[in-house]
């Protein structure tokens, strides 16, 4: 058998800002956007980091102490997998023909002090096909999220799109960007906030949050000679002024980086955008076939590899909470596992 053609793909890399803390109203948002990028061609719709419905922004202006009506609204718009909101996702994605990637707060289904940074994709079906958690909530989000696991930690085939996706700061974990491209990544997506307040120093330059989108996503398509989606959440004025509430400061620090959306190419190239600040679509046309003749150059988890020397193992299971013992026997114990979905698995 020999190797395909392998597809060209119209991407849309979609940065635009949800309807804040309000599940329901982005949703509504997203299927308007998404019916956009399809009727320009695009096969594939990629969201930012927890489009729905939010980015706790308030984590690094505001003191724990005054996040607690920020942090009930988080909860109350978050989404559990498998729940009317994530159905009606795979519905618009298959509705319109096109994959789906999109960043969710995900409320885990057994306790309501557990919220995820999770990123799906529904395939052109409709169908949920990779569910992550990102691997470490980053700083100050950790008032917020709890770390994930490498659950999902795989590209999706998609007829050979074999697309992977990482959120934010995990497109700096070398080693959860190697694990995807040893399984085979050719179409990356990577997703990310609408702002990162971090230094707030007077006369010092703040965190280029721009600049970090665009070094990353060069460093893993060039290494990994894969294309990359960058869909950044955009920040408009609601979310700045409910969470600064009049406070010129806080104010100022939410406006004070800006990020980016674009595509890059497996020569580390810029092919569509950047689009920063404002809301809109970066679309791109890519031909997966041009990783070829690059990797016969430098192929990192190939021929540019030592494989006898070097080994990573990874963990993909999903940790449970409890597992629960029953019908204790002289043969042995039934064991129940309560998963992270909520369901019960017997051995």
């Amino acid at each position: 058998m020999t190797l395909a053609r392998l597809p060209r793909i119209k991407v849309a890399a979609v940065q635009a800002a949800p309807v804040f803390l309000q599940a329901q109203q982005s949703i509504d948002k997203l299927e308007g956007l998404v019916a956009e990028a399809a009727s320009s061609g695009a096969e594939l719709v990629a969201f930012g980091e927890s489009f729905i419905a939010g980015f706790p922004i308030w984590n690094g202006v505001l003191a724990p102490v005054d996040q607690h009506e920020f942090h009930e609204r988080l909860v109350r718009s978050a989404i559990t997998v498998g729940c009317e909101e994530t159905e009606r996702l795979g519905r618009i994605a298959a509705n319109n023909n096109v994959v789906l990637s999109v960043g969710v707060n995900e409320l885990a289904p057994h306790s309501l002090g557990q919220v995820f940074n999770a990123n799906l994709v529904f395939d052109k079906s409709g169908a949920l096909v990779n569910h992550r958690r990102k691997l470490v909530a980053t700083w100050y989000e950790r008032l917020t999220w709890s770390h994930g696991d490498a659950n999902g930690l795989a590209p999706v085939d998609l007829e050979n799109w074999k697309l992977g996706a990482l959120i934010c700061g995990e497109n700096t974990n070398t080693l959860a960007r190697y694990t995807l491209l040893a399984q085979g990544e050719r179409l990356h997506v990577a997703s990310y906030p609408p702002t990162w307040p971090f230094d707030p120093r007077p006369g010092e330059a703040e965190y280029d949050l721009e600049d970090s989108i665009r070094l990353r996503s060069v460093a893993h398509s060039f290494e990994g000679k894969v294309f990359t989606v960058v869909a950044a959440t955009a920040l408009d004025d609601d979310a700045v002024n409910q969470v600064s509430q009049g406070d010129a400061r806080v104010e100022r620090l939410l406006r004070a980086t800006t990020t980016a959306s674009l595509v890059v190419g497996p020569r580390g190239q810029t092919v569509a955008g950047p689009l920063t600040k404002d809301e809109g679509i970066v679309y791109g046309d890519i031909d997966l076939n041009d990783e070829i003749v690059l990797k016969q150059a430098h192929d990192i988890s190939g021929t540019y590899n030592r494989l006898d020397i070097f080994q990573l193992s990874v963990d993909t299971s999903r940790p449970s909470p409890v597992n629960l013992c029953t019908n204790r026997t002289d043969a042995g114990e039934h064991v129940q596992h309560l998963t992270g979905q909520g369901e019960i698995l017997d051995d």
